[in-house]
């Protein structure tokens, strides 16, 4: 009879204060420095890697920031709500036009196709080869045929803009904890494969709304969000990509008109993106000048 009044009220699911810092308002801030940024003078532009589960919203994220920079819903890189598999089937980069001067901007983001749920090492096999630089433009994923040096569309000699400078991984928030062992290997393999070549490494989690119905009320609460920095943890411990690697992002998916907070989650990832992979560019440069 008394057991409902005596039962204990549930923890509240915000944090009292942003356990991180963001600093809402400063969105035309953080565009302009990304708008302005200059690669060192020995590669023409800055590749940025973007890789993960099938579905966890990729290419998403590339027309995200296209639509930031354009001021415009963009959606250059297709997706796909329907298919099981991956919708991305070709190596393809996306450069990004400055709307004001006619010229792209000096970054470059390549799509990988969705890590498969299944115990192939293609994929995987597959990134390391992109990671130095051996794929060329246009490739045909092929789980059958692996990628062979007398492929037409491989590079036997990879320039440093060929190079993959940050690697960033994308995984649906609501998926972290439920990811099963073999999308896991694969992710830390691929990880690893970075790592030995002192690739910066960053990961995004998406679908932020669909996680935590704090932040699908209110985008604020996104650095208040228990659940979600619970799955940053998460991601942390399975993955082994430092806390300060991780970032939220809300994917534009819906919307016809941009929006400033969202803008201003997506802005700040990508100026960590940029400013690491600055410091990965500047190592590499000052070694062959040393």
């Amino acid at each position: 009879m008394g057991s409902e009044s005596s039962k204990e009220p549930s923890p509240p699911p915000l944090f009292q204060e942003e356990w991180r810092k963001l600093p809402w308002g400063t969105r035309d801030e953080d565009l302009q420095f990304v708008k302005e940024y200059q690669p060192p003078e020995k590669v023409r532009h800055l590749r940025i890697l973007i890789h993960g589960p099938q579905g966890a919203g990729k290419s998403s994220f590339i027309n995200s920031v296209d639509s930031v920079l354009q001021g415009r819903i963009a959606t250059r890189a297709q997706t796909d709500a329907a298919t099981g598999g991956s919708f991305t089937t070709q190596f393809t980069s996306y450069k990004i036009k400055n709307p004001e001067t006619g010229t792209f901007y000096p970054f470059v983001f390549t799509n990988f196709m969705g890590l498969e749920r299944d115990d192939r090492a293609f994929d995987v096999e597959t990134i390391k080869l992109a990671l130095k630089g051996h794929i060329k433009e246009g490739y045909t994923f092929n789980p059958i045929a692996e990628l062979t040096e007398s492929d037409p569309f491989y590079n036997p000699t990879p320039s440093l803009d060929d190079q993959v400078h940050v690697l960033v991984c994308v995984v649906n928030a609501a998926t972290v904890a439920i990811l099963d062992d073999g999308a896991i290997k694969k992710l830390r393999d691929v990880r690893l494969a970075a790592h030995g070549k002192r690739i910066v490494q960053v990961a995004i989690l998406t679908h932020i709304d669909e996680a935590c119905p704090e932040v699908q009320r209110n985008i604020k609460n996104v650095y208040r969000s228990k659940y979600l920095k619970e799955q940053m943890e998460t991601l942390k411990t399975r993955l082994g990509i430092p806390l300060n690697c991780i970032f939220l992002v809300r994917n534009y998916s819906h919307e016809i008109e941009t929006d400033d907070d969202m803008d201003t989650l997506i802005l700040s990832a990508m100026r960590q993106i940029i400013q690491y992979g600055e410091d990965y560019l500047n190592d590499i440069t000052d070694e062959e000048n040393s």
